[in-house]
């Protein structure tokens, strides 16, 4: 059966004519849309820096002055080189306010979502641990929650005044804490709700990082007397070393993208204290219709992430 099938194939192969290009006809799809998606906005949003943007009832949407084009109908683009950078790096303080919010949430966050994770995963990985499907779906179902419903979620368990956490707390005995009306405060409350949505996406990923090492290198470190530390150090952590590093650069990623967080929990307060950079692109671009500006400020994202992206893989990768 199997020879005839291969036969048919074979038979059909030999009628197709051979069409020089066709490969590159049939992969054609995914540069078109990659270009049309990708690459075009990419590239527009670097060209739009350098431009003074301003609201959307102007008159051209493309100009380059050196080759003296223009595409009407949309924007007025008054090329201004660098100003924009200029202005972002040095005079604009509420850019650098929401990349040191975002910083913050970075330093804090990451670290301590890929530590929850990994000891997460190690604890549903280990044999004594019964109902490890359960408990697995449990962590996990975080990460199918819609972004703004457990927002809102958040923002009602940690209200000042009415949320259940402080109603706990005063019911203990403690003092109320000021969960979204102090800077710090709002900052951690951040931290508490972006962690237990996307613990569970780490924890996954690690898990099955974990079961693919080899139980005989286990077993080989047992027979040289290795105890249950020097397992872990010398056989788990190098094995899960190129699993750990995806987790890191993507929560890396992830976490400078942050914005329906602080948009619904915090609105960015108290007094921009909890302002990200994604969140201050949005204000420039969509509120105050500075579509200029706000391309710098993409710009600068990408640059910064794309860099922190690059050391990390430099020096967690492996040869």
């Amino acid at each position: 059966m199997s020879d005839q099938l291969r036969y048919r194939r074979q038979g059909v192969s030999d009628a197709v004519p051979e069409v020089p290009g066709l490969p590159y006809l049939y992969i054609s799809p995914f540069f078109v849309l990659f270009g049309i998606f990708l690459l075009f906005p990419t590239a527009y949003t670097l060209y739009l820096s350098f431009f003074s943007y301003q609201g959307a009832s102007n008159e051209a949407l493309l100009t380059i002055p050196l080759l003296k084009v223009t595409i009407p109908q949309i924007a007025q683009l008054e090329f201004i080189g660098l100003d924009h950078y200029q202005r972002l790096l040095f005079e604009d303080s509420l850019f650098r306010q929401s990349l040191f919010n975002t910083s913050f949430i970075f330093l804090v966050q990451v670290p301590l979502m890929v530590i929850l994770g990994l000891a997460t995963a190690l604890v549903l990985d280990a044999k004594f641990i019964r109902a490890k499907g359960l408990f697995r779906t449990l962590i996990a179902l975080p990460v199918a929650t819609g972004l703004v419903a457990y927002s809102t979620i958040f923002l009602l368990l940690f209200n000042d005044d009415i949320g259940m956490i402080n109603y706990v707390l005063q019911s203990l005995g403690a003092s109320a804490i000021p969960w979204l009306s102090d800077s710090w405060w709002a900052r951690i409350t951040l931290v508490i709700a972006v962690t237990w949505r996307w613990l569970g996406y780490n924890m996954i990923i690690l898990l099955a990082g974990l079961q693919t090492i080899p139980e005989q290198l286990y077993e080989a470190a047992e027979i040289d007397g290795a105890k249950r530390w020097e397992k872990f150090r010398y056989v788990t952590l190098p094995q899960l070393r190129p699993v750990l590093l995806f987790v890191v650069v993507s929560s890396t990623i992830g976490t400078f993208q942050i914005f329906a967080e602080p948009f619904v929990i915090t609105g960015g307060g108290p007094s921009n204290a909890t302002i990200t950079m994604v969140q201050y692109i949005y204000r420039q671009a969509f509120i105050q219709l500075n579509l200029g500006y706000a391309s710098a400020v993409s710009v600068v994202l990408v640059a910064l992430v794309s860099v922190m992206s690059i050391v990390q893989i430099k020096y967690g990768g492996t040869e």
